[in-house]
């Protein structure tokens, strides 16, 4: 099956023809118009029968570009450079069979930079919406270095392997997160349509109700008055939160630093960022990027202004002549072991692999962290919703048990 890609406009096109062995072949390739891509068909021995555009349901966005997809993107191309395919062929192997419009686009618009002289470091730093510079700095490096399909696939590892760490502290914070909103809802639910049922039932009864009882019913007619303006206050809370959150770092440091002490969730926060702090530095190191140099992108991958601000910090102090080692002494951020091992690999010269081992280990740590929370919240999510829904149950159901008592 043959593809094609024609510069231009990257619009897709399905065909279907007939091979110099006349064969029947079909496939799918980018061109400005129909005419041109029949004429690149035939020049590769194909006489085409049917060219018509590729036409797909929500193609308009193009499909949101992940950091997922910039992984298998690296593997991929990783994979063809080792495999002796020239890197703008490369680029239009994997741009033109990609699934996504959004990432065709993309690695189709780096191949146009790349044919026309542009380094690839260069092209990728055009798009550091999807590039930063850790990725950009090892591409240079390898590119430098003779050695690019290497580092394309350290850059790939790196991605998958940061990724998937991401998915567990999500994993973490959700768990929480779901107990109090599936809280918040039970409850609201109940008093909303529930509890004005039971009101309306006691009105009858002409007897004085249970404390409880009629507290329950004056939160619920309080809900029921007053709930929009509790979204309202709700809504603007958050709302204000996340503004001052993306403009204020000494509040995203205030908070960093709580996250960091709070139970729980805390520890597994810390594990995560060593295990960060660990992978970025064994896979800058392994690149040949100077250590000094290399701390810039550490910092900026640990996740946590805590740990950057101490990462950059370490750098400083590195740059003057103090050893890895002992400048991460002085943050009094990571565990003896950490240190330990980094003073290990120091000595012995092999510091990126000391570093991935550390990588590994918290990693895992964080894993296991993760599913032991996971296991701890379930029977609490039980506990918390049974106290809720349980309480209003008994508010509701005192005065028929006191009237029962009475009689």
């Amino acid at each position: 099956m043959a593809q094609a890609a024609v510069a231009g406009k990257e619009t897709p096109w399905l065909w279907e023809g007939t091979d110099r062995k006349g064969n029947r072949v079909k496939g799918r390739s980018l061109g400005s118009n129909e005419k041109d891509v029949r004429a690149e068909l035939r020049r590769q021995g194909v006489v085409p029968v049917r060219v018509r555009r590729e036409r797909k349901l929500f193609q308009a966005g193009g499909g949101k570009i992940t950091p997922l997809d910039i992984a298998i993107f690296s593997r991929q191309l990783a994979t063809m450079l080792s495999s002796g395919i020239p890197l703008v062929q490369s680029f239009e192997i994997v741009g033109v069979g990609h699934e996504k419009p959004a990432m065709q686009k993309l690695i189709l618009a780096i191949k146009t930079d790349v044919e026309s002289g542009t380094a690839l470091f260069e092209a990728l730093r055009k798009h550091p919406l999807y590039f930063d510079d850790l990725f950009v700095n090892l591409v240079e490096a390898g590119e430098q270095a003779g050695a690019l399909e290497s580092l394309l696939d350290k850059v790939a590892t790196y991605k998958e392997k940061t990724e998937a760490l991401k998915k567990k502290i999500k994993k973490a914070l959700f768990y929480p997160a779901a107990v109090l909103a599936v809280a918040v809802i039970v409850t609201t639910i109940l008093l909303i349509f529930v509890i004005p049922q039971f009101e309306s039932l006691f009105q009858g009864f002409g007897a004085d109700l249970p404390a409880f009882t009629r507290m329950v019913i004056d939160l619920s007619k309080f809900v029921q008055d007053q709930g929009w303006m509790i979204v309202l206050i709700v809504g603007g809370v958050v709302g204000g939160f996340l503004h001052f959150h993306k403009r204020s770092r000494a509040l995203r440091h205030l908070l960093d630093r709580m996250m960091l002490k709070f139970p729980v969730i805390g520890p597994i926060l810390v594990k995560a960022a060593i295990a960060r702090f660990a992978r970025t530095l064994s896979t800058m190191f392994s690149a040949g990027v100077p250590l000094v140099e290399a701390m810039n992108s550490v910092a900026g991958a640990t996740g946590n202004i805590v740990y950057e601000e101490a990462t950059l910090k370490m750098k400083d102090e590195v740059a003057t002549g103090i050893r890895l080692q002992r400048a991460m002494e002085n943050s009094g951020l990571f565990p003896n072991m950490v240190v330990q091992m980094i003073a290990v690999g120091e000595e012995a010269g092999s510091l990126d692999a000391m570093a991935a081992k550390v990588a590994d280990f918290y990693e895992l740590e964080v894993d296991s962290a993760v599913d032991s929370m996971s296991s701890l919240l379930e029977p609490l999510i039980m506990v918390i919703l049974g106290v809720l829904v349980g309480g209003l149950v008994v508010a509701m159901y005192l005065p028929i048990f006191k009237m029962g008592a009475a009689i």
